[in-house]
């Protein structure tokens, strides 16, 4: 397969610092406005050009636009999230969800992922854990579709499904999952995110040792 140079988009203006830095989980999505096709192309070929190991390029992305592919989709993710909360803290429905818990929006998600705009499946053909070179791809995405406004999440499946998304999308055995991505303009905003300070997550020359700006 031959590669080609990819032009930087036109529309990617937005600085970079900026698209860091107001880039947040957007978990409310846009049902009434469509991402254009051309937009989803600039999302992915940003995706392309992230590092990746030796340059085999192993990460595979898979689109899903079709409304009832995305409705059917859309039951066997809110399935696989209740089932990552069933084995993790014995959840069964939004009842058992305690007051001010950060699942509340998620859980959420999981009850709109059938109305998502546009959902991208991350896969690696090869090396199937090989997340290392599809995670800075995913970065890429999310960043670019920060920069064009469009709001994206990273989340995950749960291995009771797997088997049924393999099958309802014809993909093959040898290609490993990795994550999914839901995409829409937002119904709400972007915007600055709360971390902890890097003085507290950065050690300096040994572990444990306080950068200089402690």
């Amino acid at each position: 397969m031959e590669m080609t140079y990819i032009d930087t988009p036109a529309d990617l203006t937005m600085p970079i610092g900026e698209a860091m830095f107001t880039q947040r989980a957007i978990r409310r999505l846009r049902h009434d406005k469509p991402i254009d096709d051309a937009d989803l192309k600039t999302i992915l070929d940003a995706a392309s050009k992230a590092p990746n190991g030796g340059n085999t390029q192993p990460a595979r992305f898979l689109v899903i636009r079709d409304r009832d592919a995305i409705q059917a989709f859309g039951k066997l993710y809110h399935e696989a999230w209740w089932a990552k909360r069933r084995d993790d803290y014995g959840w069964k429905g939004k009842a058992d969800i305690p007051e001010g818990s950060v699942y509340a929006m998620p859980a959420l998600l999981a009850d709109e992922m059938v109305d998502a705009p546009a959902v991208v499946l991350a896969f690696t053909v090869g090396r199937l854990d090989d997340a290392s070179s599809v995670f800075p791809a995913v970065q890429n995405l999310l960043l670019a579709a920060r920069a064009l406004g469009i709001g994206s999440v990273l989340t995950t499946l749960h291995a009771d499904v797997m088997d049924r998304v393999y099958e309802m999308f014809d993909v093959p055995a040898d290609a490993g999952f990795h994550c999914c991505i839901p995409l829409g303009y937002p119904r709400g905003n972007f915007g600055p995110t709360r971390r902890l300070p890097t003085s507290e997550t950065t050690s300096w020359n040994k572990w444990g040792a306080p950068p200089p700006w402690k």
